[in-house]
């Protein structure tokens, strides 16, 4: 619930920001550089004269969209395949992890660098790069759960019955493994953030004026900055690691919700 409270807290501020921020997320005021926190500036300003403020509720945006979109795009795919893969047997299931296990040699992030130094460093295309490249573990969870939900005796009666391959897969197996998708999409969602978060801070990901959480903590590559405004890239820090911790701890809530094997009476 903590981990909850504090997710919707920053989506709440992302959502809403012009309701909560007072500035233009790029305005600039060069009379009023890397100013320290005051009444008018609660964060202080950057190397710009931008609101830090302003620009970490907007930026909160960017990365929680990225988040939540490349970790739904991740759990359609490695949904789609786990219970293909695991349902069919066989051949077929040897091609397709075989396949999974393939994308899974290559190291991630460097795989992610080069596709979207192809593609472009946008918003949509890091959603679509990380998405497409971190399905690998969900297949591999849903396969695993297909495979022994498949022998279980309610399984068998509906096949013996004369249920239909499809009615077995959506009204019986998938109700079953979508507490496990759930708990990993939440995982996928805190690691596609510091994936976004890394490649922009590398500047590979969204690009400069529009903030990230990533970008914003570019500030901290100069030491003179690192030690004497520690206002300018501790907030994006700060922001980073509280929604990751959250939407950890959430994951951790929705396992110990969801698996009745971690109930006591």
């Amino acid at each position: 619930m903590i981990g909850f409270s504090v997710l919707i807290i920053f989506t709440s501020m992302a959502i809403l920001r012009p309701l909560v921020t007072w500035h233009d997320v790029n305005a600039t005021n060069l009379s009023n550089i890397k100013a320290s926190p005051s009444i008018l500036h609660v964060l202080g300003t950057d190397e710009a004269g931008r609101d830090i403020y302003t620009r970490i509720v907007d930026a909160g945006r960017v990365s929680l969209s990225v988040g939540l979109a490349a970790s739904s795009i991740a759990a359609v795919i490695g949904t789609i395949l786990g219970m293909v893969s695991g349902y069919a047997g066989g051949k077929l299931d040897d091609l397709l992890m075989r396949f999974t296990e393939l994308i899974m040699t290559f190291p991630t992030f460097f795989a992610i660098i080069v596709l979207v130094a192809l593609v472009g460093p946008n918003v949509f295309n890091l959603m679509l790069v990380i998405g497409f490249l971190g399905w690998t573990g969900k297949a591999r969870l849903v396969r695993g759960q297909v495979l022994s939900l498949r022998e279980m005796d309610y399984i068998m009666a509906a096949r013996a019955l004369g249920a239909s391959d499809k009615r077995q897969i959506f009204i019986h197996i998938l109700p079953g493994i979508m507490g496990y998708v759930a708990v990993a999409s939440m995982l996928t969602i805190a690691a596609a953030i510091l994936t976004e978060a890394g490649l922009s801070f590398l500047g590979l990901g969204v690009q400069i004026p529009q903030p990230t959480w990533g970008n914003m903590m570019t500030a901290a590559q100069s030491l003179y900055t690192l030690e004497h405004h520690p206002w300018i890239w501790m907030p994006p820090g700060i922001a980073i690691s509280f929604t990751v911790i959250a939407v950890n701890f959430m994951g951790d809530g929705l396992r110990d919700a969801l698996d009745p094997r971690t109930r006591i009476d």
